[in-house]
């Protein structure tokens, strides 16, 4: 009898081994005295100082479990934005939530939707549910609704949008959503991925909470590790109808969000003045990156988040490879996104003003 590996070890179910692990930006750069992180789109004025405050005064009940509901979490994200708390489910980073909407709605044989330059994330979770993850094709490196449609079929049973994009920092107006929500059938779950809404200042915009509120097949999901500063406490909210809050906390875990995480979250959405000046700082600092770099000679697609996706010449001596060996060496981490259909482009999170500054020489110095 033939021995297969499969009869020697445990192996993974069909699959998953068919996965590509995600790939976080990079950290540091050995041997630079001063490292600019600009490649994970966190924000450079940190945490609220009364998310910290209320972070180190969970530390005093360490013995004790959390809450498994996160009740405090949720009241204050209700109070904020006006919302029901029964139709807020919190997670460890909005990544789980994503994961559980998957893990819930799809079975294999499924399809599920994202977008070209979307989230990579989608792609893993549709796939460790066993379905099969299909792309909508982009325009100008915009989601396009009608392309959205043309790629549901019969058997999807999610939609991924992320609105704003990472890493494109494109968006599509309400109107489009709602244009969108309109053309699917009634049991496609499509989920608002609005990680960056806060950062939005466009008209045009609206992060999801009506379309929730309104239909039964609409998920927002928001995150605590942008614009609030807890990144590292991976912290993510989801505002859904009943049925589906219902359905999802069936399969999570019982004590996924821990103390901390709800006490320092509770605390930094309550703050808004500190939200407030790190929108007012990313509105000055966005448009000057911006100019500045597309005086360089770099075309940037526009951005409202907090990040830029920048472009490279097609010139060897000049690419975005060659960009970011030179950057690293000098301090500067950008995030390379091959991955995400950019070969020869950079994102550039938007730091400190001296990072900023920095990042713009040191291209300056490069591009001649």
């Amino acid at each position: 009898m033939t021995t297969t590996l499969k009869d020697t070890r445990p192996t993974p179910k069909p699959g998953v081994l068919d996965i590509a692990a995600y790939v976080p930006g990079k950290e540091s750069a050995p041997g630079v005295a001063k490292v600019y992180k600009l490649s994970s789109n966190e924000t450079p004025l940190g945490a609220s100082k009364h998310a910290t405050e209320a972070y180190h005064a969970a530390s005093a009940r360490l013995e004790i479990y959390p809450d498994g509901q996160a009740t405090q979490l949720k009241q204050a994200i209700a109070e904020v934005h006006g919302l029901n708390a029964d139709n807020l489910l919190c997670g460890n980073g909005s990544d789980e939530l994503l994961g559980l909407l998957c893990q819930t709605y799809l079975s294999p044989g499924d399809e599920a939707v994202y977008t070209e330059h979307g989230f990579m994330v989608y792609k893993i979770y549709i796939m460790a549910a066993g379905a099969t993850p299909v792309v909508a094709r982009e325009k100008n490196e915009q989601a396009e609704v009608d392309a959205i449609l043309a790629a549901v079929t019969p058997r999807t049973k999610i939609v991924f949008l992320a609105n704003p994009n990472n890493p494109t920092g494109t968006y599509i107006p309400f109107e489009e959503v709602r244009r969108l929500h309109a053309g699917l059938p009634k049991n496609v779950l499509l989920v608002l991925d609005a990680a960056y809404a806060e950062y939005v200042r466009r008209n045009d915009y609206e992060a999801g909470v009506e379309l929730v509120s309104s239909f039964e097949n609409v998920v927002m999901t928001r995150t605590f590790s942008k614009i609030h500063g807890l990144a590292a406490l991976r912290i993510g909210w989801m505002f859904a109808p009943a049925h589906v809050i219902d359905a999802v906390n069936r399969i999570r875990g019982p004590f996924n969000l821990n103390s901390a995480a709800i006490a320092a979250g509770a605390a930094a959405i309550r703050d808004r003045a500190h939200v407030d000046k790190a929108v007012a700082f990313n509105d000055t600092w966005l448009p000057w990156l911006t100019e500045q770099l597309s005086a360089l000679g770099l075309r940037v697609t526009p951005s409202v988040g907090n990040f830029l996706l920048v472009h490279f010449p097609d010139d060897a001596a000049k690419s975005a490879d060659k960009a970011d060996v030179y950057l690293t060496g000098r301090g500067y981490i950008l995030r390379r996104v091959a991955g995400y259909g950019f070969p020869n482009a950079l994102r550039l999170t938007i730091g400190s003003e001296e990072a900023n500054r920095g990042v713009v020489a040191a291209l300056s110095e490069f591009l001649k």
